[in-house]
């Protein structure tokens, strides 16, 4: 069984086979991609790991999985972690590639789902918008104490930012109602009161696994479950940790926006907090119970019902 770690950098990949000399360096470019796949078919590696890179991992990654290779992208605080835990403290291209392959043999991570060209062109695009909206939301705030000197250069700033974020989630809406698979998830998506477009077009993008995994690895994966810090007699305050970060914002505002709208969420919420949880707290299990209602509806392509008092509680979660 080979296993096969793959360390990328900007211009170039390093490629070690586990407990084997064989090891090559190949461009990181189109060419590269082809001898790479042109060695690993002869190879026939039972998994390949390749530590994520700011993007820069992304055509290999999907490269190798398009031609049937298992392939599992991992967070580098993971990779130098596992370094440390069997004294490799030394920080190399060779090296971590040397360890992504023993982390690959060692720990066999499950091969992820990447997402498709189109899911990455409407994840590019998605994140565009979070730049305009950052932009926009600057632009505002200079506008306010903005000396008159520039105060109309300002102004047209904000008007350009305004019509480019109009223009962007018009594209993110058509990009959807043109694939027949989003479109349909966004229906049954959006149909959850509180739920609007852009957690839709975010969980589509950056969340392909929804509708895959169970409540437990969905929350997870998604930042918003709550881990233990117990040691001893000593009980540590749970926190959530971790995941998807695009996410987890997402969901925020969605959850936000839930608990004043939705009914089954409303009462959860007001439930947690009369039990004397503080209301940050109680959010985040909003958001957790959220994203697994979600799930299941996925799972099941189910809409969201029209709940009564009977109904409310044990449908989706």
């Amino acid at each position: 069984m080979n296993f096969v770690g793959i360390d990328v950098a900007k211009d170039s990949m390093e490629v070690m086979v586990h407990e084997s000399s064989k090891r090559w360096n190949f461009m990181n470019d189109e060419s590269g991609l082809h001898k790479l796949i042109a060695k690993m078919k002869r190879l026939s590696p039972c998994l390949i790991v390749l530590e994520a890179t700011g993007g820069y991992e992304n055509t290999v990654a999907t490269g190798l999985q398009c031609k049937g290779f298992s392939v599992a992208v991992i967070n580098p605080r993971q990779i130098r972690d596992f370094a440390r835990s069997i004294g490799t403290l030394a920080k190399t291209d060779i090296l971590d590639a040397r360890v992504i392959a023993n982390f690959a043999a060692k720990i066999q991570p499950p091969p992820r789902i990447l997402p498709t060209e189109e899911a990455k062109r409407l994840g590019a695009i998605l994140m565009r918008r979070r730049q305009v909206v950052t932009l926009l939301t600057a632009e505002k705030n200079r506008l306010l104490q903005a000396n008159p000197a520039v105060r109309e250069r300002v102004k047209k700033h904000v008007t350009w930012l305004k019509q480019e974020l109009s223009d962007i989630s018009k594209e993110l809406k058509q990009m959807v109602q043109d694939d027949p698979e989003w479109k349909e998830k966004d229906k049954i998506i959006q149909s959850v009161p509180g739920v609007g477009p852009i957690l839709s077009v975010t969980l589509l993008a950056d969340f392909p696994e929804l509708g895959t995994l169970n409540r437990k690895q969905i929350a997870a994966l998604g930042g918003v479950a709550p881990f233990n810090r117990d040691s001893g007699k000593m009980r540590g305050k749970r926190t959530i940790w971790g995941g998807r970060g695009v996410v987890r914002t997402a969901t925020y505002m969605a959850a936000f926006a839930a608990i004043r709208c939705n009914p089954l969420l409303t009462s959860f919420f007001n439930r947690l907090v009369a039990a004397g949880k503080p209301r940050k707290v109680a959010l985040v299990a909003c958001m957790r119970k959220l994203l697994c209602i979600l799930n299941a509806m996925l799972k099941n392509r189910t809409r969201w019902a029209c709940y009564s008092p009977q109904l409310v509680g044990p449908c989706y979660c």
